[in-house]
């Protein structure tokens, strides 16, 4: 990280002129969040969070198969509070896969081969 001269202020050290706006400018903030998957098919997965998900949301799932991981782009079709704690709740969600690669396709069809030939725990 550079250091600025101490007599120069944030707005100096821009490079970029930031324009005020008069009203408000609305968006969404992608954040990172661990997840359980509980059961996949080609189609889709069962996951678990701790932030509920907005039905027919999209959302990037980084998921990792063994050695390998893959991201898939999927669409929330249902989210429920499957467990409440003192400090924590749990949701469970429905994942429709949008769109994936065939490479990662077969990626997680191969995954679900060796679970289903015992090669893998999960």
């Amino acid at each position: 990280m550079e250091s600025r001269d101490p007599g120069q202020t944030e707005k100096d050290s821009r490079d970029r002129e930031r324009i005020p706006l008069a009203g408000e400018l609305h968006g969404e903030i992608m954040l990172f969040q661990s997840m359980v998957v509980r059961e996949i098919s080609r189609g889709g997965a069962q996951i678990e969070t701790t932030s509920p998900l907005k039905v027919d949301s999209l959302h990037e799932l980084r998921v990792v198969f063994g050695e390998q991981s893959a991201v898939l782009k999927g669409r929330v079709a249902h989210c429920r509070i499957v467990e409440v704690d003192q400090d924590l709740m749990t949701y469970r969600a429905g994942i429709e896969f949008v769109d994936p690669p065939e490479h990662v396709q077969a990626l997680i069809l191969q995954f679900i081969d060796d679970i289903r030939d015992g090669r893998r725990r999960s």
